[in-house]
């Protein structure tokens, strides 16, 4: 059995459903075919043995008479044939008397009983002396005069159903085979067409692993299974080639953003190389600010690779581990904390109203972070920045330049910078981190222009001023 299951899995899939449907339809039809025959042949016998029974009820005085009186009890008589059906007179001690030129069929212990009176009517199945198969029925009968009781067994060949059960089972047999012949033609058809759609699918999977070309795409039609499934694989196939693009894109912004720092840094430490190699001094002065210009390159350097280490483990999602229910209020004192570091000049107003928030408390935080330090970066010297949490909405004002219309579609893009703040320190990477971040939360953030100048950041996300219960 196993080894059939093993062969049958070599199969390809639409010889499989054809075989399936094939084996199911024969199954089908050999059960109709075999009840069919069975109630038949029921039938055909109840009808004989109906008949045979009518045949002994009419048999009269004087025919049981005429078979006594030319009785047979052996077979081959050579009196002349009784009409109709075998007919055989059994006596209680099991004597027999057949109609003239018919074979004598064996008593059984049921025609015994019916002679006696214990039976009223007996039928079986058997073989006369001649070898021939008979239907017999038997009846209890009593001499009128005498009140002598007897049997009267009347029989008929059994040809008269089984021929027609024979033919009955050659058709059945033959519209079966064609059937079951039918129905693997369908099968082949129906998976064929049935399954075009899944080939067209295996080439295109084929097509991309072999040429890794991800513009491929499968018409969809109909609603049905299938084309849910193309579907699925054209929005696959158009996430892959949208990340690979992302990809490529952050690769391109990435090695041009290392490389501003990295060739100031080569300048600066050939320069270095070319005075230790000549032995020239520089004055302390010069060399100080050189040192300096240095230590703020590798802190650039730094600071964007742990952007891009950051924003490698986040990806598209903004989450690195499993939501958890966070004190919003919490987080944002914690930060205002760490921003006051960057900017000791700066004076912070906050006003915080309690809530609670399903988001990953580290991402949470470093978001809330990016954004107050964005905050300190473009303030005036002592500045003043306003932060409020009211019913899951952050803002955090500032009193700065502000952005300008035409730049705030772009804040949020990676690597993208103002203009005007290229100057400053940054990656550029810091708002877009923010923004996948409270989208993985499922909220959202936004930058305008405040009222009176500068610039308001605004960080919505859903929850509740109590603590909701934990995810199990």
């Amino acid at each position: 059995m196993n080894k059939l299951v093993r062969r049958l899995r070599t199969l390809p899939l639409r010889s499989r459903i054809a075989l399936l449907v094939a084996v199911a339809v024969a199954a089908a039809v050999a059960a109709v075919a075999v009840t069919c025959w069975f109630i038949t042949r029921a039938q055909l016998y109840d009808q004989l043995d109906h008949n045979l029974s009518n045949e002994a009820h009419s048999l009269g005085p004087s025919q049981i008479s005429y078979i006594l009186d030319n009785c047979s009890s052996s077979s081959g008589s050579s009196a002349r044939r009784f009409p109709g059906p075998t007919v055989q007179i059994i006596s209680t001690d099991g004597q027999v008397c057949t109609s003239p030129g018919d074979e004598v069929i064996p008593v059984q212990a049921d025609d015994l009983s019916v002679a006696a009176g214990t039976l009223d009517t007996a039928s079986h199945t058997t073989a006369d002396d001649g070898g021939t198969q008979m239907r017999v029925v038997t009846l209890h009968a009593v001499e009128k005069n005498s009140g002598e009781q007897f049997a009267v067994s009347v029989a008929s060949p059994t040809s008269e159903v089984t021929e027609p059960l024979t033919t009955l089972a050659w058709v059945l047999l033959l519209v079966g085979g064609i059937g079951v012949l039918g129905s693997t033609a369908a099968g082949l058809w129906i998976a064929r067409t049935g399954l075009r759609p899944v080939d067209d699918l295996t080439e295109a999977v084929e097509h991309v692993a072999r040429t890794e070309d991800l513009t491929v795409r499968i018409p969809v039609e109909g609603d049905d299974e299938i084309a849910r499934l193309s579907e699925s694989f054209n929005q696959m196939t158009a996430s892959l080639a949208s990340s690979r693009d992302l990809q490529q894109q952050l690769i391109a912004d990435a090695g041009h953003e290392l490389r501003t720092p990295l060739t100031s840094m080569r300048t600066n430490i050939d320069l270095l190389n070319r005075i230790e190699e000549t032995g020239r001094t520089i004055p302390a002065e010069d060399r100080k600010a050189l040192m300096t210009s240095l230590k703020a390159q590798m802190t650039e350097l730094a600071a964007l690779i742990g952007d891009l280490q950051e924003l490698s483990r986040t990806g598209l999602t903004g989450a690195e581990g499993p939501l958890r229910v966070v004190s919003l209020h919490d987080t944002v004192r914690s930060a205002i904390e760490r921003a006051r570091l960057r900017g000791p000049e700066l004076t912070f107003d906050a006003e915080l109203a309690p809530w609670y928030v399903r988001a990953e408390p580290a991402a949470l935080e470093r978001a809330v972070v990016n954004l107050l330090d964005n905050a300190v970066k473009f303030s005036p010297e002592k500045g003043r920045i306003e932060v409020r949490l009211m019913r899951g909405t952050l803002t955090v004002r500032d009193h700065g330049p502000g952005i300008p219309d035409e730049e705030l579609p772009y804040v949020f893009d990676r690597f993208w910078r103002s203009p005007t703040a290229r100057a400053l320190p940054g990656s550029g990477l810091g708002l877009s981190i923010v923004a996948r971040t409270v989208e993985a939360s499922g909220g959202h953030v936004g930058l305008s222009a405040a009222d009176g100048g500068g610039t308001l950041a605004t960080l919505s996300l859903p929850g509740a001023p109590t603590p909701p219960p934990e995810i199990p």
